[in-house]
């Protein structure tokens, strides 16, 4: 279907966006809390991608967890004053990079058809992409205030697109 198409370039327009606010850093910086009571970027790019998984595994298809260990870690339920202890950078990336596979894959098939209940899948597909990517611009607000705030860096421009857009201070895509 036309709309996890055009979804699709816009949960890779949020995650180029969010790799703008980080991918510059250093593996400290990247791992650095303001205080315990806060997370790392760290633990956000985390849960960003743990997040992406857990559903579309959940209300797509069932599958494995790509890296098992991290996923109470980076569940938001797990209090924050236990996010500390993180993965290296490198173990990060690869997670993120290995759900975004898994997402492009699934919603692929879910536009092709290649499911069972294709029709119901692709209203089910489209809800789940707008929410996975306003998930992932909620938590590079996040990551932009510990970026900009805490570490001193500037921050990216906005993501430019017809479809995104700030509301309440924060970027959402809107209007598909």
């Amino acid at each position: 279907m036309h709309r996890i198409d055009v979804l699709l370039r816009e949960y890779d327009r949020a995650r180029a966006y969010t790799d703008d606010l980080w991918k510059d850093l250093t593996p400290d910086e990247v791992t650095w809390r303001p205080h315990e009571n806060s997370s790392a970027i760290g633990w956000h790019l985390g849960h960003q991608a743990h997040v992406a998984h857990f559903m579309v595994r959940n209300l797509t298809a069932a599958e494995p967890s790509p890296d098992p260990e991290l996923d109470g870690l980076m569940d938001s339920a797990n209090p924050e004053k236990f996010r500390g202890a993180l993965p290296t950078v490198e173990r990060l990336t690869t997670f993120r990079e290995t759900v975004a596979e898994r997402v492009h894959a699934r919603m692929q098939a879910i536009a092709s058809g290649n499911v069972s209940a294709p029709d119901q899948l692709t209203i089910v597909g489209a809800h789940l992409l707008t929410t996975l990517i306003n998930h992932e611009y909620q938590h590079d607000q996040w990551i932009g205030e510990v970026r900009a705030d805490g570490l001193g860096h500037p921050l990216p421009p906005d993501p430019e697109g017809d479809r995104v857009r700030r509301l309440d201070g924060y970027l959402v895509v809107d209007g598909l």
